[in-house]
């Protein structure tokens, strides 16, 4: 055991350190900058059932203190990636499937499907549109975020991971929705609904209009709810939100955070996640802290 390591949901990680879903594509690309092996884990990018193309451009626009996104989930769908899932587990690390869908049923046969290959957990996108529903995503009431994870642990014989919105009343409620679905981990916060407009043109700068804001903007407002989720649940979470450095993914944990996830900071150094670790693994040396599991939860209030 090293200093970083730490389990979650039985699940082995030789550090907290993971790829967030989206900023990493199925890292492939990092590949030279760094071995991947070196990550406790790697969500990669969103899967829905078939190919998707994604929005039309322009689909990425930067803003003050983060970015704007509305990709539109392009992926080349669950067939696709699991012809090729045996080169993208190659490396020594965890692999989480971060699945996507428009209704139930999707959700189910993408983790029904997943479940009998080697990925080692699942994470539940539940930002989407629930097409019957009128489009209201499935994870902004309570009682939507019950039903599908119930749904899903049906199929699911993976670890399940719930990524929350935090576009919502209450983010404890629908935490507490998520474990009692049966989820067995929750992992916050998704992007927060944001827009941008060129005041030249008088047009928005997304194609989309509204996308998603991540970056260190949001990072305030992840740590506050990764805090009141850690106070409502008994289950693990992830911490997800503006991390940039050790410092921001020590707050998280001491927050509640068992592990956090990093997305955005890949976009401007591709070495980030490696400098977190061994930035971490420094600052337990130096503050005598035997695992880094200690931390969790050790805000002193």
């Amino acid at each position: 055991m090293t200093a970083l390591s730490t389990n979650i949901c039985g699940i082995e990680f030789k550090n907290p350190v993971i790829a967030a879903s989206g900023t990493f594509n199925f890292g492939k690309e990092f590949k030279n900058f760094f071995s991947l092996s070196k990550l406790g884990g790697i969500c990669l990018k969103g899967l829905t059932l078939g190919k998707r193309e994604g929005n039309d451009s322009p689909r990425i626009a930067e803003c003050y203190g983060g970015i704007l996104n509305s990709v539109g989930l392009q992926n080349p769908g669950l067939e696709a990636f699991l012809r090729d899932l045996t080169s993208v587990l190659k490396e020594d690390t965890n692999f989480i499937a971060n699945i996507a869908g428009n209704t139930v049923s999707e959700y189910c046969a993408l983790a029904e499907r997943l479940s009998d290959t080697d990925i080692s957990m699942i994470e539940l996108n539940i930002s989407c549109p629930n097409v019957k529903k009128g489009g209201l995503s499935f994870g902004v009431l309570p009682e939507d975020v019950k039903n599908i994870v119930k749904e899903v642990r049906k199929f699911c014989k993976k670890p399940l991971i719930v990524k929350l919105s935090p576009n919502v009343a209450s983010i404890s409620d629908n935490a507490l929705a998520a474990q009692d679905g049966g989820a067995d981990c929750i992992s916050l916060i998704n992007t927060l609904k944001g827009m941008a407009i060129d005041i030249y043109t008088r047009k928005p700068i997304l194609s989309n209009v509204i996308g998603g804001l991540s970056g260190p903007a949001i990072k305030p407002v992840a740590l506050a709810m990764v805090y009141e989720c850690y106070k409502a649940v008994d289950i693990p979470i992830i911490g997800i939100g503006g991390i940039m450095d050790y410092k921001d993914a020590l707050e998280f944990m001491l927050a509640g955070a068992s592990a956090v996830q990093v997305g955005t900071a890949n976009m401007i150094n591709p070495m980030a996640m490696v400098e977190i670790i061994e930035e971490l693994t420094e600052f337990c040396k130096e503050n005598n802290i035997k695992n880094i599991k200690e931390l969790v939860g050790g805000l002193v209030v």
